[in-house]
């Protein structure tokens, strides 16, 4: 008999052994039977396992999790898991059964006070490393729970290592930090996966480490290494219906905090609105938003706020976001998983039309992000 740990999946029977105290020899012998079962050898293998495979649905995740090389790992069903590297997925030969993917995801529920059930088929969360959790289970799948871990690189941090690994040349670098610690608010706008969140981090650790800096976000995903930072997440409801906490109330709550900079993590609906307010306040900071273009998110972004109520509209909107947002930095993902900044542009202040002038800082030309000829 081998001295590795239990299952995963079995590793809940202290608590039941806990709450059912008048059953726990029963328990105990029924798990010391499982047990038994689990760690007798097969013939032809003197371990009882696929030798090229790790013991468990949650070992099999952690090598994959404490690989630095992986970016995201997704399961579609329990014979379809998929990795992502450098931008390129591909699928791995793994196979799990249904209770392997459903243990897993319990797992690692346990410390994060949130749950997945037929009454919240959804659910977001962040793991000790620092990486996202998100699950969907049926019925809204068809049949199996989906499963996406997004990790984050801890090696890029700061603006400069994403000049080591080309997302920016250097020039473009020093005027994004240049930005950052003159108290600009800067929008990062590209689609999923072009790596805005870590963009985010990167700006976060240029700005003066003497500011107070607030984040909220729906799941913790910014990893800011600064004294003086405190950082808000969501909260879905209670069984009970009750307890919910909304990016929009994190936004309000963030304002009471005595911050010098205000950061939203990403800007999806009315939440936009709440953070124009504060930012039209005088109050500087930063957010991310799904968007193909740099014109694009400032489109977007003046629409977002109308999701707030009948009572909003462009008269305000669009000179406020002209006011307050200093640039756009869009940074995109190639079909061979490259990510860099496409271009950086600057609003003037002014409204054309109803469109939000702006002129560009820097662009991409002949591959190379370049800064924009003087036109002055």
């Amino acid at each position: 008999m081998t001295s590795e740990a239990p299952p995963f999946y079995l590793v809940g029977a202290e608590g039941l052994r806990e709450r059912f105290a008048g059953r726990a020899k029963a328990v105990e012998q029924m798990l010391a039977e499982q047990l038994q079962q689990e760690r007798e050898p097969e013939s032809g293998n003197p371990s009882g396992l696929d030798n090229t495979e790790p013991a468990s649905a949650y070992d099999a995740i952690q090598v994959l999790l404490e690989d630095p090389s992986i970016e995201e790992i997704w399961i579609n069903d329990p014979h379809s898991v998929f990795v992502a590297s450098q931008g390129v997925s591909r699928q791995l030969e793994l196979n799990l059964t249904s209770h392997d993917v459903r243990g897993l995801v319990e797992r690692m529920l346990r410390h994060t006070g949130r749950r997945v059930d037929v009454s919240n088929p959804f659910v977001d969360a962040s793991l000790p490393d620092g990486s996202r959790l998100h699950v969907v289970i049926p019925d809204i799948t068809k049949q199996h729970w989906s499963v996406n871990i997004r990790k984050f690189s801890p090696s890029l941090r700061e603006l400069a290592d994403l000049v080591e690994v080309g997302v920016m040349p250097l020039q473009a670098a020093h005027y994004l930090r240049s930005l950052a610690q003159e108290g600009n608010s800067i929008l990062i706008s590209g689609a999923t996966q072009a790596g805005k969140t870590t963009l985010l981090t990167a700006l976060l650790a240029a700005v003066p480490e003497f500011e107070r800096v607030i984040t909220v976000e729906e799941t913790f995903e910014l990893d800011l290494r600064r004294s003086d930072h405190v950082g808000l997440q969501c909260r879905g409801a209670s069984l009970e219906g009750t307890g919910e906490i909304s990016l929009r109330r994190l936004v309000k709550e963030a304002l009471r905090m005595r911050p010098d900079r205000i950061v939203v993590g990403e800007v999806r609906e009315a939440e936009a609105l709440d953070l124009l307010i504060a930012l039209n306040s005088g109050l500087p900071g930063m957010c991310s938003i799904h968007a193909k273009s740099a014109a694009h998110a400032l489109v977007k972004l003046s629409t977002l706020p109308l999701l707030a109520g009948r009572n909003i509209d462009h008269s305000f909107v669009l000179p406020t976001i002209a006011g307050t947002i200093d640039a756009v930095v869009h940074v995109e993902r190639s079909p061979e998983g490259v990510r860099r900044v496409r271009e950086i542009i600057r609003p003037t202040g002014t409204i054309v039309d109803g469109v939000i002038e702006s002129r560009i800082a820097f662009d991409c030309r002949s591959g190379v992000l370049r800064p924009a000829p003087d036109t002055s």
